[in-house]
């Protein structure tokens, strides 16, 4: 076995696969940028090795550096993660002309199924069913009409020189076929200056259902059951889960013989992914291999028990595997949710700066990769496990340079109700602060009755939050579950209050136990029994619920349990009351004796500034140009300005029509979020 390996990566996936080297016996090299000199894969690595500036073209990408630091370190193996150069087949190259292990596949396994038309085109050789299309020159209309039926309705037609959405309409008879043929043409001839045109299946209801394949240099490959990844924001995963709620034992079995094939049609080696589209009547099609390590890995190992890492050193190490076919069981459910620096409430835009807190859920029994030998097993082993991936700490920075990444959280439980209900508290417990993220977003999906059914699409977010996420209003009955915590915990702050020291002679706090919760525009009046376990709280309308937990004034987590269920709220404290949130909602909840409830009803509400006729900033960044100048007429859509975040351009538009009263920056400057940029009339 090799005695160093190095990781050609950073963040998260440095860090795990750092932990399987650890587990076995191997130590781990760490490369590192500028900018990750204090990250976590540099603590946790046997040794680190600079590599350059920040940008990831300078560093993470540049197979000289990388090569330099394999050599200066001695190390005999190399890990490259996912992304940067894992890819690569000419870094894959190099490592071999060195002599060094690439953890990885062949070089030509890389190239092949890294072309898309070959890939296709090997995939129907070995057998995998690919999406029926025709790539031929088609004539005229009566021909693309001959050509769709052949095919099978629904098809798309599209512009072989495409982009953008241009030149492509989708057929479900023969009308729109030859309607379609002539306006796709059209449109591809005056956008590209190319009209031809080629037809293909239209996939009806699809899925992303991913098949995890492991091979090794002896001929065997096995796969290891699916993926569903259908929840994805702009061809981005989200939500991953294994197995998929929508695939039966057969359709399974026929993918994952498939993917097996394919794999070792082009001499695969090691763990590898191969991605088909499914639809609605679970026929599925071939879309891509990823020769590397998934991102969403972690579900497959949860409910297989099979640590992917360390198979995949093994194999490199020209090991056998010493798991077949028969030996895979998928037992339980697993599901991971990827934590972003992206604000929700702003558009998913990035966020970057510091973790003033990062507290995840404590991991627990989540399969091979914590320091003990103990794997749930099977589906009687009692409790969830929770599993969160990492690679940042509290008090270190998201970068603008990477991917913004924070975690993956993953959840198993014997059932796939269970899996999503530890995710709830799992996501609910998790305290990340001083960035904007996607804990709330995520908490919203887990909720979403499209999900607990297992019955989404691709198309699950653009359908289910086609104007973005701006927050979620709970159910009543929920809201009544936070009330009565609210209260109790109201109650205890109060009782401390009223035990502080230096008080006048005889005028003694008395805390009552009648209250008024205020909560999302809804009234509670309760009263509160406490005793040595907890408290029950009664409302007005005779309804009891018992309330128990640990929470002390000040602190920031309350794991409470509320009517027999867990309920876990970040608490934070504003003016008669916290600031709540849990399961996706952001809550101001007031509690108020009876006598200042009926005065707050009398106090005027207070109303949010108006900034209609304001642009504002929507996250940190430079001004690299303004488009218009004070007293210029704009329209609904016309470009503003460009802001650069994250090295990324970001044009802000008009959303109405107007005219510039005032301009309050100019290209260079560095503003803030909800800077002002310009004013209106």
């Amino acid at each position: 076995m090799f005695n160093k390996i190095l990781i050609a990566n950073r963040g998260e996936i440095a860090c795990r696969v750092i932990k399987s080297a650890r587990k076995m016996g191997i130590k781990t090299i760490a490369i590192y940028s500028d900018a990750d000199k204090q990250a976590l894969h540099v603590q946790m690595a046997d040794e680190a090795v600079h590599i350059g500036p920040p940008p990831a073209n300078q560093s993470y990408i540049v197979i000289d550096k990388v090569m330099e630091a394999i050599k200066s370190s001695g190390a005999e193996a190399v890990h490259p993660g996912y992304g940067f150069l894992s890819e690569n087949a000419k870094f894959a190259e190099a490592l071999a002309e060195a002599g060094v292990a690439f953890v990885g596949p062949p070089t030509g396994a890389i190239e092949q199924m890294g072309d898309k038309i070959t890939s296709k085109k090997i995939a129907q050789e070995a057998g995998v069913s690919t999406v029926p299309g025709y790539m031929g020159l088609i004539e005229d209309a009566e021909e693309a009409v001959k050509i769709s039926n052949e095919i099978g309705y629904p098809v798309m037609l599209k512009a072989s020189a495409g982009g953008g959405g241009k030149g492509m309409r989708i057929a479900w008879n023969d009308e729109e076929a030859r309607e379609g043929f002539q306006s796709s043409k059209n449109e591809a001839a005056n956008s590209f200056g190319d009209d031809r045109i080629f037809i293909e299946k239209f996939v009806t209801q699809p899925r992303h259902i991913e098949i995890q394949v492991l091979c090794d240099a002896h001929g065997n490959g096995i796969y290891l059951g699916e993926r569903e990844c259908s929840i994805q924001r702009r061809n981005q995963k989200v939500v991953e889960e294994a197995p998929s709620p929508f695939l039966d034992e057969a359709t399974r079995k026929a993918m994952g013989e498939q993917a097996v094939a394919l794999a070792q049609a082009v001499g695969y080696t090691s763990a590898g992914t191969v991605e088909f589209i499914v639809d609605g009547d679970k026929n599925f099609y071939f879309l891509e291999m990823n020769t590397r390590l998934q991102v969403e890995h972690p579900v497959t190992e949860l409910i297989t028990g099979v640590d992917l890492v360390e198979q995949m050193i093994r194999v490199a190490n020209g090991e056998k595997l010493t798991i077949s076919q028969s030996d895979v069981t998928l037992t339980g459910w697993a599901i991971e949710n990827r934590l972003y620096a992206e604000d929700p409430y702003r558009g998913f835009l990035p966020s970057i700066g510091r973790l003033t807190r990062y507290r995840p859920p404590a991991e627990v029994a989540a399969g091979p990769l914590l320091d003990n030998d103990k794997w749930h097993g099977d589906a009687e082993s009692g409790p969830a496990a929770v599993r969160n991936d990492t690679g940042v700490y509290e008090g270190g920075e998201i970068s603008m340079y990477y991917d913004p990444m924070i975690a993956k959280l993953c959840t198993w439980a014997p059932t796939r109700a269970e899996a999503i209900e530890a995710m709830r508290v799992a996501l609910d417990s998790f305290e990340v602060e001083g960035i904007g993220h996607n804990l709330p977003f995520l908490s919203a999906v887990m909720d979403h009755p499209k999900f607990i059914s297992g019955d989404m699409t691709t198309a699950f977010i653009a359908e289910e939050y086609p104007d973005g996420f701006d927050g979620v209003e709970l159910p009543e009955a929920e809201l009544i579950r936070i009330a009565a915590a609210c209260a109790a915990m109201h109650r205890v702050a109060e009782i401390r209050r009223a035990r502080v020291s230096g008080r006048m002679d005889n005028h003694e706090r008395k805390v009552g136990s009648d209250w008024n919760v205020r909560l999302q525009g809804q009234s509670y009046d309760v009263t509160i029994a406490a005793d040595q376990d907890g408290s029950t709280v009664t409302f007005k309308d005779g309804a009891e619920l018992r309330v128990s937990g640990a929470w002390t004034p000040g602190d920031q987590l309350a794991e409470m349990t509320v009517a027999d269920a867990p309920l876990v709220l970040k608490v934070g404290k504003v003016s008669g009351g916290f600031r709540i949130r849990t399961r996706g909602a952001d809550l101001k909840v007031h509690v108020r004796t009876p006598r200042q409830a009926e005065l707050a009803r009398k106090m005027p509400e207070k109303l949010p500034p108006d900034t209609s006729k304001m642009l504002l900033c929507p996250m940190p960044g430079l001004v690299v140009k303004m488009d218009v100048a004070v007293g210029d007429e704009v329209q609904d859509g016309q470009a503003l300005c460009t802001i650069e975040a994250m090295k990324m351009e970001n044009i802000l538009r008009a959303e109405r029509r107007g005219v510039v009263s005032k301009i309050n920056a100019a290209a260079g400057d560095s503003l803030a979020v909800d800077d002002v940029i310009m004013e209106f009339e």
